[in-house]
């Protein structure tokens, strides 16, 4: 079978799906256009796509498809028209599970990352801008026993909740759209202004998509305290980001740790201007494990369907 992975993988990656299928690796690092992923489509029995490759309703409802399946490398796939891939016959599956810790890992290092302001200490220090210790010199905000506010507490949200309780102390609060029980660490579900209201941290987790774009904007940022950060690590779309720059310029929030963007990869100048602002370049899973074991989810999901059984991370 003929399979398109439309970017490079690490090596070992790659050499497990070229010894599965006849596999051509797309040396781009940008997505794929439209008329490429119709292309793709139409030219292989599989691909295994990314974030941003426009598997939409046009492209898939172009009809005389080959492809069967959409094995999606990562947890989030809303790159991808579930329905319109159901209603031309193609599977999807994305790989969960695998991205969860190294994601949180990430949150927290925002977390500390604004609260101690660790990129503009070290944008000072190279720029030569450090003139030596002293008792005022660029305060932040302790971490431990602040109370952290989890939007989305899925496998990433509680695996975030979980390194703030456990490793910092801190106080959890968190809205989910259904009620969540069982957690292993103490944690009280409120509406979403609560959490807003109350947190000093405000944690974004929730998965990407319609029902989410803009869960936060001008109103929800009003809603934070004043000497309140945002962390994102979730979709760039789930933060209205001209609102977020507005919020952070006029100091209405202390702060904002980011490693996803509404139009990625473009980042407004006006972000980057703002020292207030950390900005990571979409690390979330970037270590050579996490994209290795992602990509052999991948796999096994493409080896099942090839087989004739149900992927086990079948979203469509």
């Amino acid at each position: 079978m003929r399979l398109l992975v439309t970017r490079r993988m690490t090596e070992r990656a790659e050499a497990a799906i070229s010894a599965e299928f006849d596999a051509d690796f797309r040396d781009e690092t940008t997505p794929l256009t439209e008329a490429e992923a119709l292309a793709a489509l139409r030219d292989y029995d599989a691909v295994l796509p990314t974030l941003g490759d426009p598997f939409n309703a046009s492209v898939l409802g172009a009809g005389d498809l080959r492809a069967g399946m959409l094995a999606n490398f990562g947890a989030g796939y809303n790159h991808i028209d579930v329905e319109a891939a159901r209603a031309a016959g193609i599977a999807v599956s994305n790989t969960p599970e695998v991205v969860t810790e190294s994601t949180a890992d990430i949150a927290l290092a925002l977390i500390l990352m604004v609260a101690r302001r660790a990129g503009e200490g070290e944008r000072l220090l190279r720029a030569g801008g450090w003139t030596g210790w002293h008792p005022t010199q660029m305060l932040g905000r302790n971490v431990s026993g602040a109370t952290v506010g989890i939007v989305g507490m899925g496998r990433i949200g509680q695996a975030i909740a979980r390194r703030c309780h456990h490793g910092f102390g801190m106080r959890v609060v968190f809205h989910n759209r259904s009620t969540v029980s069982g957690l292993e660490f103490p944690a009280t579900q409120l509406p979403l202004p609560e959490v807003l209201a109350q947190a000093d941290f405000v944690v974004l987790a929730v998965p990407g998509g319609g029902a989410s774009r803009h869960l936060i904007g001008a109103p929800e940022l009003a809603a934070m305290q004043r000497g309140a950060f945002l962390i994102n690590i979730a979709r760039g779309d789930v933060v209205d980001e001209s609102a977020l720059i507005a919020a952070l310029q006029e100091r209405r929030i202390a702060g904002a740790g980011l490693d996803v963007y509404e139009h990625e990869p473009q980042v407004p100048a006006a972000l980057v201007a703002l020292e207030n602002a950390v900005l990571l370049p979409h690390l979330g899973t970037a270590a050579d494990e996490v994209r290795t074991a992602m990509a052999l989810r991948a796999l096994d999901n493409l080896l099942a369907w090839r087989a004739g059984r149900e992927p086990g991370d079948r979203v469509a």
